[in-house]
């Protein structure tokens, strides 16, 4: 398919990203859509997503070559390519970069002002940092997954947005970019250690801080914003879709009683904690009078602060979402569009995911790294494994 060219404001940012899965991907797609040159060094064998690689949908926007790094030959290569690019992403566990002869002290000393980011779950250092894990154990730890699902039921994970991508992949990005601006600054690179344990402790910042002024309780299903209150969560329609309900300030609360039908006795429970089960009864029982498209058309458009739940194949066909053009069909996937936007430096869908290895000429031409050869494209059946860091 054509390939635009290259847009956004980190056009001419080169990245050398080391194939994994989960986080690290995720960080280097968000890179190569906002305009960096992203490389993906692939190893023979595929990178054990257990993903057809046309479908991949990290990989866009991505360049791929094929390198052994446990051939003697493949370090050296790598070395080479870092020694060309402004940032590298590794997803290892602690101290595999090094035994493969790619870690930091090596990359800097072949490339002084380069950025070095490292993606782990438990972080380089401490008692858990060579253990595997995954991204419910890390937001276990963090207090986050004890905050999710109802008072009288158990925690539940949401997918992997949490921690490996919330909590990982995005400290990665501000970190890697942050340490860029300073390499740039000064000429000196950095390793940047992005521990999903460590950014999702810092996304419950705000919750810490109403935690020790009192204004929240250290249990599930009892506070403002985690469904302890009956104007914010969820509820069932008729049809048994669910509408969400963030009606928190009294004049969208107001709004929203109104629409829904409560009377007034009812709406007024609001003021009143020792009523809000009976409150919660009204509203759920106002809800299941109604579809959710019904209810949808009800409160589009209005202050009352209620949406319908959407699935991820309606998703894309939400009227707004549809206008903002916050979902793009590119390579024949329906996908999440490049975000945030720029006004000057639009980030864009330029490459469809990647396969293995098929850059890799034009990639040894552009970097000037000859080393990289020409290997045979390699038809592998995805592998299916867990995440090495």
């Amino acid at each position: 398919m054509t390939e635009t060219t290259a847009s956004g404001p980190l056009t001419g940012v080169r990245v050398l990203e080391l194939a994994g899965i989960g986080p690290g991907p995720f960080a280097a797609m968000l890179l190569a859509d906002l305009g960096a040159d992203v490389v993906r060094v692939d190893r023979p064998g595929g990178p054990g997503l257990g993903v057809d690689p046309a479908y991949d949908i990290t990989n866009r926007n991505k360049r791929s070559v094929l390198v052994d790094l446990k051939s003697p030959d493949g370090p050296p290569v790598v070395l080479d390519l870092a020694g060309r690019a402004d940032i590298l992403l590794e997803g290892y566990r602690p101290g595999v970069a090094e035994r493969l002869g790619v870690g930091p002290d090596a990359a800097l000393a072949r490339n002084p002002a380069l950025v070095y980011g490292r993606m782990t779950g438990w972080g380089q250092q401490g008692p858990l940092a060579h253990a595997a894990g995954h991204d419910i154990g890390y937001i276990a730890v963090t207090g986050a997954l004890g905050m999710t699902g109802p008072a009288d039921g158990p925690p539940y994970p949401a997918a992997n947005l949490l921690g490996d991508y919330a909590g990982g992949s995005l400290y990665l990005v501000v970190g890697v970019l942050a340490a860029l601006q300073h390499a740039r600054a000064t000429g000196t690179g950095q390793v940047v250690d992005a521990a999903i344990v460590d950014g999702t402790a810092h996304l419950t910042a705000m919750i810490h801080a109403m935690l020790a002024a009192g204004g929240w309780q250290d249990r599930r299903g009892a506070n403002l914003l985690d469904g302890g209150v009956p104007f914010y969560g969820t509820y069932e329609t008729a049809d048994g879709g669910h509408m969400a309900v963030g009606a928190l300030e009294p004049r969208f609360y107001a709004e929203f009683a109104r629409l829904l039908g409560l009377d007034d006795a009812q709406a007024a429970a609001r003021a009143d904690a020792g009523r809000w089960e009976e409150l919660r009864a009204a509203v759920a029982a106002r809800f299941r009078q109604r579809t959710r498209a019904e209810w949808t058309e009800v409160f589009e458009g209005t202050d009352a602060c209620v949406a319908p739940v959407l699935s991820l194949r309606e998703a894309p066909r939400h009227p707004h979402l549809a206008a903002r053009g916050t979902f793009a069909e590119h390579a024949g996937i329906t996908q999440p569009a490049p975000a945030p936007r720029f006004s000057a430096t639009p980030g864009s869908l330029r490459r469809p995911p990647a396969r293995p290895g098929a850059h890799t000429a034009e990639v040894a031409r552009d970097w000037d790294v000859p080393g990289l050869g020409e290997p045979a494209l390699e038809e592998t059946e995805p592998q299916k494994g867990s995440p090495n860091r």
